[in-house]
């Protein structure tokens, strides 16, 4: 045990030495947590909106403010043509035109069903979509008010008119704020980064140097090389988690509701899978370029696969089968219950159960294939 921690003890100094290394390892995992917990936003706030009110009538005005006062639109124009809405929204003046039409007013007191006519910019799908949910939202809001006025005024003649109202209660995260979803996917994209990366450039860079032959040749058994290699990496991810879950906690204010050492304990088997992948990407790899390179290619799929950004209901069911041999799919689950629900191993052990075994079986492949390597 003392080989493996002078190994430590001769990688930390490295590390320390390496002026290039050194800020990838601490800086950019604050770059990501900042860009991820201020710019990443999966609302969509201050849409544009381009309003032709042809009744002017005050029913007309009411839905008008409506959308002012939601905090999602800004009324950037208001035209009195219908036509003008398209040359808007092709010049990226606005992302959606609401047309109230003549008669708007009259159709409800009237009883008639009044049209509102949205027109959306559908060349950005995600702006488009949540600006069409906001405003159907709005026009449902006035049309519950308008229904309770009608209904009131039944009350006196019919009393007994039953109605159906929704009483909404959102667990876990009530303000569904993004950021309380992202920061907790955050641990796992940067442990990732850290340990995949940093882990297979490391070893790649004794190779180019000719010391990892020179260790190899030693009475240092393999099994103690690997793990003074890899024990550094390990005890830096930790760190990178406490800054995390520290930054986010009280910088964010994303709720931590669960178990820190229960949080801790998990990480060690994720640290596993994306241990071997480095260890497996510095076997195919000759130069630190390389390694770089095949390194991201193995991370990109982790990031677009894994539900970090892009919810897997959503993909189509081929691709869906493929996120089930993600690593990162199955510690997003875990992380997320226990920072915002709570959540302990009798909820999460299926989770946990197959991410062991994906890491026993990476790590383990990659170890077989790292010690062959240097055995021929």
């Amino acid at each position: 045990m003392n080989r493996v921690l002078m190994l430590a003890r001769k990688e930390i100094i490295q590390l320390l030495r390496d002026r290039r290394l050194l800020p990838l390892l601490f800086i950019a995992p604050l770059i990501q947590l900042i860009l991820f917990g201020y710019v990443v936003q999966t609302e969509v706030k201050h849409i544009g909106v381009v309003l032709v009110d042809s009744d002017r009538t005050a029913e007309s005005r009411i839905i008008a403010e409506k959308f002012t006062n939601a905090g999602y639109f800004e009324i950037v124009r208001r035209v009195n043509s219908e036509s003008e809405v398209p040359e808007l929204i092709r010049a990226d003046k606005a992302t959606l035109g609401v047309i109230l039409p003549k008669g708007y007013q009259s159709d409800i007191k009237s009883g008639r069903v009044a049209e509102v006519m949205l027109v959306l910019d559908g060349s950005d799908a995600n702006a488009g979509v949540q600006a069409q949910q906001y405003a159907m939202g709005i026009i449902a809001a006035r049309s519950q008010e308008l229904m309770g006025r009608r209904m009131e005024a039944m009350s006196a003649i019919a009393p007994k008119v039953s109605s159906v109202e929704p009483r909404v209660r959102v667990w876990y995260n009530p303000d569904l704020k993004s950021v309380n979803y992202m920061v907790p996917g955050l641990i796992g994209m940067i442990i990732t980064l850290i340990t995949m990366i940093i882990t297979s450039v490391a070893i790649v860079k004794e190779r180019e140097r000719g010391t990892l032959e020179q260790l190899i040749v030693t009475p240092i058994k393999r099994w103690e090389l690997l793990m003074g290699k890899v024990l550094p990496f390990v005890a830096i991810a930790f760190i990178e988690i406490g800054l995390i879950v520290g930054i986010g906690v009280w910088w964010f204010g994303v709720p931590f509701r669960g178990n820190i050492f229960l949080l801790l304990a998990l990480c060690i088997a994720f640290l596993f899978t994306t241990v071997g992948q480095g260890l497996f990407v510095s076997t195919i790899s000759r130069t630190q370029h390389q390694a770089q390179m095949t390194a991201w290619f193995f991370m990109m799929p982790s990031m677009m696969l894994s539900g970090f950004i892009f919810p897997i209901e959503n993909m189509p069911k081929v691709i869906q089968v493929l996120t089930y041999v993600i690593p990162l799919r199955y510690f997003l689950v875990i992380v997320r219950g226990i920072f915002l629900k709570g959540v302990g191993m009798a909820a999460l052990w299926d989770q946990v159960l197959i991410l062991s075994l994906l890491g026993i079986l990476i790590f383990g492949v990659s170890v077989l294939r790292f010690q062959k390597r240097f055995a021929d």
